[in-house]
């Protein structure tokens, strides 16, 4: 007896499956595969390699022998309890603390004198991106050559303003280097917070202030019951994107002060270069570099929180 054939599906179970949704959401995935491709590949990769690393004894040999023997937790013990890590995390916070401060106030500060309306107001908003948009080695040279102890521009103009010869060694001295570097990074953040903030004080409506004139808010008092307030979502999304931007920063104490003198710039991320790449202990570095990761998604948590409850607001 011959079997019947098997019938073909209903032509609404195929139109279901190939619907115009069905379709948008395949096409949706297929241009978010590349992003998801890239990500894994080069962030997502590196980052697990790094946290194996961490567990092994990872130098030199390995590249020759493909061998890195299993230490566990061996290099986190070797790196936390050396007597540099002590003096590395407490720069690191001296470094990050001073300078997101330094960046903030500075940064509000212009940011609220630029919401006025004045003459070439536009040109030098532009201007003040340039410490932001030029590479960092150039402005480490740039500053190398203004703090410099002999020649330096700094130190001519005091002894032009004092009347003396003034020879302070910015970036040679263990009491003024890490000063000097908090400074440059102040500068160079300045135009980011700037933006940021300027771009929230931008979404204040006007009315808010002409009513607050009325009942008798103006100047400080404005700032304080109606800027403020208003302002706060944007300003804990400034700090904790400055948190996370200059507690890894590495390029700049490296051009100023290569971690010197005397580890007085040394911070977590230079200690973990230096380990890397000048020791070639890459299984140490990577420990120290993954406390900076840990460090860092402790604060990006805060920042997608944070960032959460501004657009619920």
């Amino acid at each position: 007896m011959a079997r019947p054939d098997t019938a073909p599906p209903p032509r609404a179970t195929v139109d279901r499956w190939w619907s115009p949704r069905r379709r948008e959401r395949l096409l949706q995935l297929a241009f978010l595969l590349p992003a998801a491709v890239y990500l894994v590949a080069f962030f997502g990769f590196p980052v697990v390699k790094n946290v194996l690393m961490a567990f092994e004894q990872y130098t030199t040999t390995t590249f020759y022998t493909g061998e890195a023997p299993w230490v566990g937790f061996a290099n986190y013990q070797a790196v936390l309890g050396s007597s540099g890590f002590g003096r590395a995390a407490l720069n690191t916070a001296l470094f990050t603390v001073g300078s997101i401060a330094g960046q903030f106030g500075i940064g509000l500060a212009i940011a609220v004198f630029f919401r006025r309306r004045f003459p070439l107001s536009r040109l030098l908003r532009s201007l003040l991106l340039l410490p932001w948009l030029i590479p960092l080695i150039v402005s480490s040279a740039v500053w190398r050559w203004i703090l410099d102890q002999d020649s330096g521009v700094l130190n001519r103009f005091l002894g032009a303003v004092t009347g003396g010869s003034v020879q302070l060694g910015w970036l040679t001295s263990t009491s003024l280097a890490l000063i000097a570097v908090i400074i440059v990074n102040i500068w160079i953040g300045i135009p980011f917070n700037t933006t940021i903030l300027y771009g929230g004080l931008q979404d204040i409506p006007e009315e808010l202030y002409e009513a607050a004139a009325i009942d008798g808010a103006t100047g400080f008092r404005a700032f304080r019951y109606v800027t403020w307030p208003l302002l706060r979502p944007v300003v804990t999304v400034v700090l904790m994107l400055g948190v996370v931007y200059t507690v890894k920063v590495l390029d700049i104490i490296l051009g100023l002060t290569n971690a010197g003198p005397a580890n007085a710039t040394q911070t977590i991320a230079t200690q973990s270069y230096q380990l890397s790449f000048q020791q070639f202990d890459f299984g140490q570095g990577a420990a120290l570099g993954n406390v900076l990761i840990v460090v860092s998604l402790v604060f990006a948590l805060f920042y997608l929180r944070a960032n959460r409850r501004t657009v619920q607001s």
